[in-house]
């Protein structure tokens, strides 16, 4: 048994350990049943839990949820389009979020689809210094996507 201020009782019985801690107005509690004999120690439970749940608390507030935004694009999009969309997934990479890049293909466009490719390239190419490729573009259905990480 340990006591509240770090103290050891050393191997005492059940009925003695209660009796302290009903004395001391505080809980026994079990800290490690596995071990011979087991570890008790003599806490207020009510704080203990409180202060627990002030720490998940604080972590929870101090960790960054990463979101996954979505440009998407047309293979034969404009070379104005194409600055404005880079701009806004530069921003999201600045935020701490990951990009899935979509390319929507119409109809003969399917044909060409060498063109969505070299266009995903190109944007693997230009943004290299700052996020890295975490899925190479794959084709799904009439969409050619990839997502790219920040760095």
């Amino acid at each position: 048994m340990i006591g509240d201020d770090g103290h050891k009782y050393g191997e005492i019985g059940t009925d003695e350990g209660r009796a302290i801690a009903e004395e001391k107005g505080l809980d026994l509690v079990e800290v490690s049943p596995e071990a011979k004999p087991p570890v008790v120690k003599l806490m207020d439970y009510g704080k203990f839990k409180y202060e627990q749940q002030k720490k998940a608390a604080e972590a929870r507030k101090k960790q960054k949820v990463i979101e996954i935004k979505e440009i998407k694009m047309r293979p034969t999009i404009d070379d104005h389009d194409y600055e404005v969309k880079m701009k806004a997934m530069r921003r999201f990479f600045d935020d701490g979020d990951k990009v899935k890049v979509t390319l929507r293909f119409r109809g003969r466009e399917m044909a060409h689809q060498h063109i969505g490719m070299e266009l995903l390239t190109r944007i693997q190419r230009e943004t290299e210094t700052y996020a890295k490729m975490e899925q190479y573009p794959k084709l799904e259905g009439r969409q050619m996507m990839m997502v790219l990480a920040p760095r």
